[in-house]
């Protein structure tokens, strides 16, 4: 990654490889704990198959979200696990918020993409939890923004909006419940996982912030 590449990870890594180590005990547990029930009623074959059927596919997907980086170049929005990824938000036809609800955890993301049928990144760009959260820098808001406001897609520029009035709130240093991030994750619907908002609702949002 040269200098030029700006970070987007929300979380840094040395809470990604906490997190990391939290998830690899814990699969391990539940791939014991259910191999060694199987084991004990079918057989010792049959346990250890159970074991590895569970706990490799979920070892493979921690892995991979361990090794999840994002960064911005120039208008690019780059994605590296075990391959990479690119999305060009100047050109993105597909643009949607998603707030994600997960153990009263509420994560602001970005889902883009070039065309509306191919494969996508989201991107998180604030997570809150009670009266705390973390939120991508000032940089990496405006310049996220600056690559969105290059497209001619309403969507993005609804989007570019948001991201601008979210630094103005930071700039007159106003608390959580003054910031639009917080505002949108706020408002979504409790009870469901993942909500991808609509764009017409981000559009009457973005517009009472002005």
């Amino acid at each position: 990654m040269t200098n030029d590449h700006l970070p987007l990870d929300l979380l840094d890594r040395v809470g990604v490889r906490k997190r990391f180590r939290m998830a690899v005990i814990a699969i391990l547990i539940l791939a014991a704990a259910i191999g060694g029930v199987l084991g004990l009623i079918f057989g010792q074959v049959t346990g250890l198959v159970a074991a590895g059927v569970i706990g490799l596919p979920l070892l493979l997907f921690s892995w991979s979200q361990a090794r999840r980086t994002l960064w911005l170049d120039g208008t690019k929005v780059v994605l590296r696990t075990f391959g990479r990824r690119a999305v060009d938000l100047s050109k993105a036809e597909r643009l949607e918020m998603v707030v994600m609800d997960v153990r009263s955890v509420r994560t602001v993301s970005m889902l883009v993409a070039e065309t509306p049928r191919s494969r996508g990144i989201n991107m998180a760009v604030a997570s809150y939890s009670g009266t705390g959260g973390a939120e991508l820098g000032i940089m990496a808001l405006r310049k996220l923004a600056d690559a969105l406001a290059a497209s001619e897609n309403t969507g993005s520029l609804v989007i570019s909006e948001l991201l601008v009035a979210q630094l103005r709130a930071e700039a007159r240093g106003e608390g959580l419940d003054g910031r639009p991030l917080y505002q949108l994750a706020k408002a979504a619907p409790a009870g469901k996982l993942a909500v991808r908002l609509k764009p017409e609702a981000v559009t009457k949002f973005v517009a009472s912030l002005e």
